[in-house]
């Protein structure tokens, strides 16, 4: 099992950080800790040292931040990228966040932002993992005018059946968290998903299957079990092939 995305650097894991990642590793092959700022980016990256070969960072700069930053707070991102580029195994979470942001000049600069990201992915040819709430179309024409850009993953993809099979289509992937245990909407969008464009995820610390409680990497296996379920087929069978997915795309 791989947690394709999480994010054990939030202060939610402050008191327990070490636990929670030990008890990962005692179920878990590996888990993706997804940066959302220069700050969580710093962090995703020492928590990979510390866990070597077990986590492994992205970098990216959340939606909505980029609303209202400038070009210096993203060159700055684009820079840090830039430099440890040989060290992370995606750029993101990087994309345009809609349900949240309704102003027009804000949302334009969400997509402003979110071309230079897939442009300096295409350049640098490396794995680009996008959020797009409310936006799945749009950020899928984007991304998709990128030819470089080696493997795209939708991040708890929430979009239309209709934008899953063009993403499909393209060879792109979409993760199930672990919404789907309890979002009729996501087991019947999933259920229809090739299980070969699959990637699993938590996004802890949010999105536990019970309302209020912290989600940790190691509940990724109910979204497994959820998709074994809804698609009839064995769980080792979503676990072998989900995982070889995530070691595909983030080469590890």
């Amino acid at each position: 099992m791989i947690d394709t995305h999480c994010h054990l650097d939030f202060k939610e894991f402050n008191k327990d950080r070490d636990e929670v990642i030990k008890k990962a590793k005692e179920n878990l092959t590996a888990l993706i800790n997804s940066g959302t700022s220069f700050e969580g980016n710093i962090k995703a990256l020492k928590l990979s040292k510390d866990y070597n070969n077990f986590i492994h960072p992205s970098f990216g700069f959340h939606p909505l931040q980029s609303a209202n930053m400038n070009d210096e707070d993203v060159d700055k991102v684009l820079s840090q990228i830039n430099k440890h580029i040989d060290e992370i195994v995606a750029i993101g979470e990087v994309g345009m966040d809609f349900f949240y942001v309704k102003d027009k000049l804000q949302r334009n600069r969400q997509l402003d932002i979110f071309k230079k990201f897939c442009d300096f992915a295409n350049e640098h040819q490396n794995p680009i993992l996008i959020h797009c709430r409310d936006a799945e179309k749009k950020a899928f024409n984007i991304v998709n005018q990128f030819k470089d850009i080696p493997k795209v993953i939708f991040h708890c993809y929430s979009g239309s059946l209709k934008t899953a099979k063009k993403i499909e289509d393209m060879g792109y992937f979409m993760s199930a968290s672990t919404m789907i245990d309890y979002s009729k909407n996501h087991q019947e969008l999933f259920s229809k998903i090739p299980l070969e464009n699959i990637l699993t995820e938590t996004d802890s610390p949010y999105l536990h299957p019970v309302r209020g409680k912290r989600n940790e990497p190691s509940i990724v296996k109910l979204t497994i079990s959820k998709i074994a379920e809804i698609k009839e087929i064995d769980f080792s069978v979503v676990d072998k092939v989900t995982e070889n997915n995530a070691k595909e795309v983030f080469n590890i």
